[in-house]
């Protein structure tokens, strides 16, 4: 049985699958088709032609662009016929042509998008990643699986992501670079194979950060990627001079967390 909205106004071109669940003031356009273990929330708007199917949840005020193809199966040759889950948060903006794959069940079941994110056209979303909230992900950005992108991180036109990787908070990727490292929380990263190229001063600012700080997290960039030491051995080695320091901080937790993969810095052969 269909649970639907009285609100909900659904275009008799377009196809609910008995078990789905249509939230209230939702608005389906022509020719879409909405699977059986579909979640729409409130205030959701489906332009035309498109497909949510899986166990997909979608979160209040999103609305989705025509072609855009959202809860598919992951494209991981281990993909096993289990269900798995999308979750995507509120208000967001997902544009012409963008495809959101579930999880695997080996890495625990959920692809995972948080609020206010913008999908521009075409980009892809693998299974198993986990992004954050305020990210922009520009035209035919792909992220393989077991991407994690954080908060306020934007993505230029036709990047790649490597499988594993993460990009830290409030980092900005160049269009066509290839993202095969870590980038640390406001990074600035761009180029094939990517190099990262600075600070995002200008996202730093956008986000309240002050002149003063921003001049001490440079310091500690340098002190990181041009010190005698690995970058690891640099960024353990300079812990105590900013802990008053919060940005800074960020960057030293980052480096310093397990991951699966080595850190983009500015220059290749340093880890």
């Amino acid at each position: 049985m269909n649970m639907i909205a009285a609100s909900a106004k659904i275009h008799p071109s377009s196809i609910v699958e008995s078990g789905a669940v249509i939230g209230e003031n939702v608005k389906i356009g022509p020719f879409c088709y909405i699977g059986p273990k579909v979640v729409l929330g409130d205030d959701i708007e489906l332009l035309s032609h498109v497909v949510v199917i899986g166990r997909t949840t979608v979160g209040k005020g999103t609305k989705i662009f025509p072609n855009a193809v959202v809860g598919g199966d992951s494209q991981s040759v281990h993909h096993s016929a289990v269900d798995t889950e999308l979750l995507i948060g509120t208000n967001c903006t997902i544009r012409e042509g963008v495809t959101m794959n579930t999880g695997t069940v080996e890495h625990g079941g959920k692809t995972v998008v948080g609020d206010n994110n913008l999908f521009l056209a075409n980009s892809h979303v693998a299974h198993d990643c986990r992004l954050g909230s305020n990210i922009i992900l520009s035209n035919n950005v792909m992220l393989a699986g077991h991407v994690t992108v954080e908060d306020r991180v934007i993505l230029g036109g036709g990047c790649a992501v490597h499988q594993f990787t993460r990009v830290g908070r409030q980092a900005f990727v160049g269009g066509l670079s290839a993202v095969s490292y870590d980038v640390i929380p406001y990074g600035m990263l761009n180029g094939n194979p990517g190099l990262l190229s600075g600070l995002n001063v200008v996202g730093m600012s956008r986000a309240g950060i002050d002149r003063a700080t921003i001049h001490v997290v440079r310091r500690a960039y340098k002190q990181i990627f041009e010190g005698p030491e690995s970058i690891r051995a640099n960024a353990a080695a300079i812990r105590e001079d900013y802990m008053d320091c919060a940005p800074v901080m960020e960057i030293l937790d980052f480096i310093g967390a397990e991951s699966d993969r080595a850190l983009s810095s500015p220059q290749r052969g340093k880890a």
